[in-house]
């Protein structure tokens, strides 16, 4: 019996009998010269591939819609615009008249430089898109060479099996007989993946980034899968598998006493009322949010909107976003940080258009976020117009992130005026008294949060960077991530000082970052003061549940305890000593 651990991707148990799928074998690319004079045939090879390839994606959208639902779907529409990217033929034509190659060598050359830069990314979302620009250009390659791959391994399977695999495509997942494959175990992968929102549209279990368990598991053998816990075992006994049945039981049970909490309040015992919101990424998750009981959404991140080579510039693909999120969310907020993107989140498109992204010795220090919007005012301001004009449909709320003073606030402010002018100019109608926001992540923000709430709404502290920056510590990098402790005294002295910065001038204190989601850290955060926490919307449910059963005074005695502390052991202490 061996035992994995990976990360629970797609919730359930399954067992059964595992179907290792290698995948189709990688093609050898031919790569030889071409003339100048057979350029343009070349071009026309690749305008007929384009066409046949569009054509192919065309009919997995329009079947993922089919039987699943937009969101799924909007993964192959993705594909389309990759497809169809004015950018991305830019490329290839500039590399195809530079290096007189065959244009299929062009491609694959244009589509690995774009998939190396997203996988030098420490943001998982970013790394996951290198799948798509896979899928995209394998197809567009297949086309060119006339290349038809089987898939019938996984389309006509005809047994319940475990699929075990390094990874797989969207359109692998899509075409695979869905009613066959009980459980997904995948070397590759999280939380975020494609292949995980599938599975979850699936209703299928899984549990990705399992390293090398498709090497260590082969056909045939028994499986025992729990997609909640991320634990995989081979070759179980009876007592394992009477074990993982009694599991999901409870599991049912317990999910089912969350879903009762949906409409009750997230009051503490003694009467203490915080809001609890959600945080996504992608415009379709909003119907998600409301079904796990989320007062708003605290934040949006909009620069996944810009992953999608060809959106990053069009004003109305931004405002078809916005839009649909606040036409979900009604009268509840939605509060939408504006692109956090340069220096290690690297968009392709966004390279193209500015002409920048050389490499950066330091890229969690260099240019992103608030820096590279003021540093491109006029890409800035199309996201700025784009928010302003869906105002009219919702509650809308702007959060600028990585602010470091009050300068750069400053800065923001004088062109989200420029933006409210120019689009009443053209005579299109925003909502009036928007809310401005601050995260707070950095600790020249966190030491000047009373300066930073002179001129804010309201503060959301994002605690990922906050904690990475405070502690010198890079969260991508496993060999020092461990030492990014909330528990620091500075850390909680940081918390603590930001939020009686914003109760000092009026104005609530969020918190968007992962710890806003930690059952364990809820009753400090509530001892400290925070008014909202905002979080993965599964996430909801458990946290609400540990606020129903604390009480404000306990909570605000951890708090200080915890605070009074002189290291992260004394504050882990403090919190396993009142139980809470």
């Amino acid at each position: 019996m061996k035992t994995f651990t990976g990360i629970p991707a797609s919730p359930g148990f399954a067992s059964g009998k595992a179907f290792v799928y290698q995948g189709d074998a990688p093609l050898e690319i031919p790569r030889y010269s071409v003339t100048e004079a057979e350029l343009s045939a070349e071009w026309e090879r690749l305008q007929k591939a384009l066409a046949e390839a569009a054509g192919e994606i065309k009919a997995l959208y329009e079947r993922a819609n089919r039987e699943m639902g937009r969101e799924q779907a909007d993964i192959f529409k993705a594909h389309l615009f990759m497809l169809e990217d004015f950018d991305f033929h830019e490329q290839i034509k500039e590399k195809l008249h530079k290096n007189l190659l065959n244009v299929e060598w062009i491609v694959w050359d244009v589509s690995r430089e774009i998939s190396q830069k997203l996988m030098r990314s420490p943001e998982p979302l970013f790394r996951e898109r290198a799948v798509d620009i896979t899928d995209v250009s394998r197809r567009l390659i297949d086309n060119l060479l006339s290349v038809t791959r089987s898939r019938s391994t996984l389309a006509d399977l005809d047994e319940d099996v475990i699929l075990v695999s390094h990874d797989l495509l969207p359109s692998d997942t899509l075409i695979m007989n869905k009613s066959r494959v009980k459980g997904l175990a995948l070397d590759e992968g999280s939380r975020t993946s494609h292949t995980a929102i599938l599975a979850r549209a699936f209703n299928i279990p899984a549990v990705l980034g399992l390293s090398l368990v498709s090497r260590e598991i082969r056909d045939g053998e028994t499986v025992a899968l729990n997609g909640s816990s991320g634990i995989v075992i081979v070759d179980p006994d009876q007592q394992t598998l009477a074990r993982q049945e009694d599991e999901e039981k409870l599991e049912r049970k317990q999910t089912n006493r969350l879903n009762a909490l949906r409409d009750l309040p997230a009051e503490t015992t003694d009467g203490c009322r915080v809001t609890l919101k959600a945080n996504i990424e992608f415009p379709e998750e909003a119907e998600k949010v409301l079904h796990y009981g989320a007062e708003g959404i605290g934040l949006y991140r909009s620069e996944f909107l810009f992953i999608t080579p060809g959106n990053a510039a069009e004003e109305d693909t931004q405002y078809q976003a916005y839009s649909h999120v606040l036409k979900t969310m009604g009268t509840l907020p939605v509060t939408i940080r504006t692109i956090d993107v340069g220096g290690d989140k690297i968009v392709p498109d966004l390279q193209v258009a500015q002409g920048q992204y050389t490499s950066e010795k330091n890229p969690l220090l260099g240019l992103r976020a608030i820096r590279f919007s003021l540093e491109y005012p006029e890409l800035f301001k199309v996201q700025l117009r784009a928010i302003l004009r869906a105002s009219v449909y919702g509650n809308v709320r702007i959060m600028f992130p990585m602010i470091s003073g009050i300068e750069e606030l400053d800065q923001a402010h004088v062109l989200l005026d420029q933006a409210r002018a120019e689009c009443t100019a053209k005579g299109q109608a925003f909502a009036p008294n928007i809310e401005t926001g601050v995260m707070i992540e950095i600790p020249s923000a966190a030491m000047t949060s009373d300066i930073l709430a002179e001129k804010s709404d309201f503060f959301s502290i994002g605690t990922n960077d906050l904690i990475q920056y405070t502690m010198a510590v890079d969260r991508g990098n496993e060999k020092v991530s461990h030492l990014g402790e909330y528990h620091h005294p500075a850390v909680l002295r940081f918390l603590k000082r930001i939020i009686d910065a914003a109760h000092e001038k009026g104005i609530k204190a969020a918190m968007c970052g992962e710890l806003a989601g930690d059952p364990a850290a809820t009753a400090i955060l509530i001892g400290l003061g925070l008014d909202e926490f905002s979080m993965n919307a599964s996430s909801i449910p458990l946290v609400k549940q540990v606020i129903r059963e604390t009480s404000l005074e306990s909570c605000k005695s951890l708090a200080a305890e915890c605070l009074q502390g002189r290291s992260i052991a004394e504050a882990r202490a403090a919190v396993k000593a009142h139980g809470i």
